[in-house]
């Protein structure tokens, strides 16, 4: 038995963006005309252009441009963390937190850290106010699961010259890889700068369509992957016990079964 994404898809494919600039209005555009799914970490106080952020998109726009997309926290100034108080730091991401979700209406649990940067105490203050999850600048190269959420390393930045060539290694993974996760990260600000959209236009098209990937935000991610790490065993292996929410999929000799949320099961296998 191993555990599977929902419907029993194979793999997952997610990505994050960084702070929330007006050329997010066309990177939502490129990621739902091809069906993905895209987390947007934003820093609340820099979004409303009446104050002359006008390179930021505005608070009115924020369920239009990220609908079927995730919102998240940035830091409410984006100010280097390592350079701040504890109290500067607490409110950095406490009320960026708090704005977003009076902003959106919807609970914001994730984030990404501002400039990359973290240490211990950043770490410990975002669990403090409710942070479930963290994505960090360390690209690793693979397409491993993370370990510790608050340290959720990505597989690679969408300028990374190795991007192809890892879209075509997580394409053809082999099945006994279990949960598979790409997670793909950068700016959209980069595109204009750079000149190049096509960059990502054609990875979502490469990556669109796939009947074998979820597609899915940062926080359905967290979700899942926390799910199947709560799952209770009996003492022989044979039966478990979904204690979670969240409907649970697996893989075994006798085909695609589910787990529901508050369900004991009799797995019959190891």
């Amino acid at each position: 038995m191993k555990f599977v994404y929902p419907g029993g898809l194979k793999k997952a494919l997610t990505f994050s963006y960084d702070d929330g600039q007006i050329y997010d209005r066309r990177l939502t555009e490129i990621f739902r005309a091809n069906g993905l799914k895209a987390t947007f970490h934003l820093n609340s106080e820099r979004l409303d252009p009446d104050r002359g952020n006008d390179t930021f998109v505005g608070v009115k726009e924020l369920k239009e441009i990220y609908a079927g997309h995730e919102i998240a926290c940035h830091g409410l100034q984006h100010r280097n963390p390592a350079q701040l108080s504890d109290q500067q730091l607490l409110l950095e991401i406490y009320e960026d937190r708090k704005n977003l979700e009076r902003m959106t209406g919807e609970m914001i649990q994730g984030m990404s850290y501002a400039y990359g940067i973290f240490n211990e105490k950043i770490i410990d203050t975002a669990k403090t106010v409710g942070i479930k999850y963290s994505r960090t600048v360390n690209s690793t190269g693979g397409f491993h699961t993370p370990t510790d959420f608050l340290q959720w390393n990505p597989t690679c930045h969408h300028a990374d010259p190795r991007l192809n060539e890892l879209a075509d290694t997580f394409l053809n993974i082999p099945d006994y890889i279990e949960l598979p996760l790409m997670y793909v990260w950068g700016h959209s600000f980069e595109f204009d700068r750079s000149n190049n959209w096509e960059l990502i236009e054609q990875f979502a098209e490469k990556m669109a369509n796939k009947d074998d990937i979820w597609y899915a935000t940062n926080m359905q991610i967290y979700n899942y992957l926390t799910a199947t790490r709560s799952v209770e065993i009996s003492a022989d292996g044979y039966s478990m016990y979904n204690p979670t929410i969240v409907t649970l999929w697996m893989s075994t000799a006798k085909g695609l079964i589910t787990l529901e949320p508050g369900e004991t099961k009799y797995i019959g296998e190891h």
